[in-house]
């Protein structure tokens, strides 16, 4: 036995050392299973076999060159690099440049990203004269994509009659035709796109059995990793190399299978026995990751699925904290929370930002995070996506408010006149430039006043447009902010345009939208700063609001390294942070309202809400609203139902002191004496223990309060004060003059208020 594997426990070590037939490796979170996968390769080179008959499959570059680099430590080789190791498309796209010509394809074959091939769509729309609102080209390419996946050729697709019906009736009648002139035209380019290199792959092993079989005996050791969120087209692949030695060795956590959306399936590991009745099952139970209330907890969630492979987690490390909970009004009050309780975990325990990660469900929950954090001065770096104000469509939506404020702002207007698309096309576009620079005057004056200038048809197009900025414009001097925007959003085009792509990343985009709405609401309906006067609350009040917002360093591109990590939680699969927050844990959020009709679906967000758990490695913090703005209504909100799957003694029911708050809560419930990993909290367990925290007994009583004389002129930053209302506080940031003199102060407890001095009555303590 190499002398490397005394590093390994007992349960990877047997994992590692059965090298011959079928294996499966049920790896728990934090349990080692990437260190498994690269000593089982490691292991297997110590026993010279040769590393290129060995095939290991990744789902991503970095996870397959960081196994690489570990192998070649381990048995201090060059030869690690000749294994075939790398992601699925990789390794395919080099047997297809070796094999691809059976297919007509040369070995310089190009492969086309999803830009690429969303312009090839689009260009195949407007040569079959297809309105291009029918056929979005991201919503084509989604379904020709979920084709592949599926293993169907253009010809099958034309000939299931429940797909064409389908088709039909979403009033889509034509989408074989394009698949079958994208494929087509692919072809004639000598290009593939990403789903091609499966897809070709299972049909070069399906229509040449002499390729299938060189390959077969070419990888005698097949490893695949995350096999849960295998496809149906990788299943095949893997299936048909491995068929004549069966040395395969698939490594995952059926518990952490959360990418249906994408195609992967969950039956391939679920069922991987009846392909392999005789294959070896090793468990890999020890947490390494997180503390034993964390680890405790994620199990009495995860227990309620009833599609799993049954196993119990454990770890040897420290109790640890038990998990945190934060109920909060709304869902900015719950940004502003979990920002507070950041800065004072930092305080306390002089921590640096990059210990903290915030975990969401859907990307448009980003908004509230974002805000908070900004206002607070805490550093963050949005992962898998951009910062929410960076986000294509927001920037959209904003460039139609700056222009209806500002006529003259010439990067808004050129963003939008033709965005969603009215026919002023470049050609249009760049006339407008050039009779504003002959004439002196800017492209609005010209956009404005059109028909003086020779246009002809598109000048009614421009006109029109014209015309619907003005309206936007007269519209903000009588009615608020949201009434406003709401309108701007329907009227321009933008919404509707959005909602006609379903995939998910279309939804996401108009649930962004929606988000951004929402905080317009929140904004038009917000309480005015102590003593201030009552007024409508306009876009342009709004605009100015947000301005250091948008105009901010952008947070995805800080170098400093020092950030707070927010991102979904499908993003943070893999990863792992001192003190995770899961936020917006609410039933119709967390889980989805898409997923209540199917046992299947439910469960699969039950799996994402226990990776989010198991993220964590000293501390987690959930927190939950009751109450959000849904395209501008107010609605009420349940804490989720995943909240009353953990085991009450994993959880600590704080007493909240925050006199901000106006409905503060304790939890009322008696401490269980033997941890159990069946639910056992009653139903609505969560909100039924919600009581109302006395705020009044916690106010000083009349006569103990002097405020300072003077404080506008006497108040510096880094001062120590004391409120009436918020307690003791410090001063952090003091602007304005005279009578409009402001100071933001952070009160513990309670968090960052911004106060108006001549009515704060603060009382200066150092």
């Amino acid at each position: 036995m190499a002398d490397f594997l005394t590093d390994l426990n007992e349960a990877q070590r047997n994992a590692v050392l059965c090298t011959d037939g079928p294996v499966m490796v049920i790896a728990g979170a934090g349990s080692g299973k990437t260190r498994v996968l690269t000593y089982k390769v490691a292991h297997l080179l110590s026993k010279n076999i040769d590393p290129f008959n060995i095939l290991a499959l990744t789902f991503t570059n970095k996870a397959a060159r960081e196994m690489k680099e570990r192998i070649t430590g381990l048995v201090g080789t060059i030869e690690a690099r000749n294994v075939w190791m790398g992601t699925f498309h990789s390794i395919f796209a080099r047997i297809l440049r070796i094999e691809g010509h059976r297919l007509g394809y040369p070995s310089n074959f190009t492969i086309y990203d999803t830009d690429d091939s969303k312009s090839l769509i689009k260009s195949i729309i407007k040569e079959l004269e297809l309105d291009d609102k029918v056929y979005p080209a991201g919503i084509v390419l989604s379904r020709i994509s979920a084709a592949k996946t599926s293993l169907l050729s253009p010809r099958a697709y034309i000939e299931d009659f429940e797909i064409v019906q389908r088709d039909k009736s979403a009033g889509k009648p034509r989408l074989g035709e394009i698949y079958t002139k994208y494929d087509q035209r692919l072809y004639r380019a000598s290009a593939m796109d990403f789903d091609d290199l499966l897809f070709k792959t299972n049909i070069l092993l399906s229509n040449f059995p002499e390729v299938l079989y060189k390959y077969q005996q070419q990888f005698h050791y097949i490893l695949v990793d995350e096999y849960q969120d295998t496809n149906y087209s990788q299943y095949i692949i893997v299936k048909k190399l491995a068929a004549n030695n069966e040395n395969i060795c698939v490594v995952g956590d059926d518990a952490q299978s959360i990418y249906a959306f994408r195609g992967a399936n969950i039956k391939n590991i679920l069922n991987l026995k009846n392909d392999y009745p005789d294959i070896k099952i090793f468990k890999l139970e020890q947490n390494y990751r997180s503390t034993q209330n964390i680890v405790n907890a994620a199990n009495s969630i995860i227990v309620n699925n009833k599609d799993q492979i049954f196993k119990e987690i454990w770890t040897q490390n420290d109790n640890g904290e038990k998990i945190q909970l934060i109920k909060a009004n709304s869902d900015n009050e719950e940004g502003h929370l979990v920002a507070c309780s950041i800065f004072e975990q930092k305080m306390q325990h002089q921590l640096q930002n990059a210990n903290f990660a915030i975990l969401y469900r859907t990307n448009a929950q980003s908004r509230a995070m974002e805000e908070a954090l900004r206002k607070m001065n805490i550093n963050y770096k949005i992962f898998g996506g951009l910062s929410f104000y960076k986000r294509r469509e927001i920037k959209d939506l904003l460039a139609y408010f700056r222009l209806s404020i500002n006529h003259k702002d010439e990067e808004a207007l050129w963003r939008i006149i033709n965005t969603p698309n009215r026919k002023i096309g470049k050609t249009t576009q760049e006339k407008i430039v050039v009779v504003a620079d002959q004439n002196s005057i800017s492209p609005w004056d010209v956009v404005s006043n059109i028909k003086s200038f020779s246009f002809g048809a598109a000048g009614d197009k421009v006109a029109d447009f014209a015309t619907m900025i003005r309206s936007f414009a007269a519209m903000q001097k009588t009615r608020d902010a949201f009434v406003v925007a709401q309108h701007i959003a329907k009227s321009s085009g933008l919404l509707k345009d959005l909602s006609e792509d379903t995939t998910p990343e279309g939804i996401a985009r108009v649930e962004n939208i929606e988000e951004l709405l929402n905080g317009i609401k929140e904004f038009s309906e917000r309480e005015e700063e102590e003593g201030a006067e009552e007024k409508l609350k306009t876009l342009e009040e709004y605009m100015k609001d947000i301005a250091l917002l948008t105009d901010a360093e952008d947070p995805d591109k800080r170098e400093d390294g020092d950030y707070v990590s927010l991102m979904t939680i499908h993003a943070a699969k893999g990863l792992e942070f001192p003190h995770v927050y899961v936020v917006g844990v609410e039933e119709n959020l967390f889980p989805s309202s898409q997923s209540l009709s199917s046992r299947s679906d439910l469960e699969e967000e039950r799996r994402l809400f226990y990776v989010a758990v198991t993220r964590a490695m000293k501390r987690i913090t959930i927190s939950f609203a009751e109450t959000r703005y849904k395209w501008g209504n107010l609605n009420f909100c349940e804490p989720s139902r995943f909240l009353e799957e953990i085991n009450p003694s994993f959880i600590e029911f704080p007493r909240r002191k925050s006199q901000a708050v106006q409905k503060d809560f304790i939890f009322d419930t008696k401490p269980v004496s033997k941890p159990a990993l069946k639910n056992t909290l009653p139903p609505n367990f969560v909100k039924k223990n919600l009581v109302p925290f006395n705020k009044a007994a916690e106010k000083p009583s009349a006569g103990e309060f002097q405020p300072t004389e003077n404080v506008i002129d006497l108040l510096q930053v880094g001062m120590k004060v004391q409120h009436e209302r918020f307690g003791t506080g410090k001063v952090i940031n003091v602007e304005g003059k005279a009578a409009e003199k402001k100071a933001m102060v952070f009160f513990e407890g309670v968090g960052q208020k911004q106060l108006l001095l001549k009515f704060a009555k603060l009382r200066i303590l150092e």
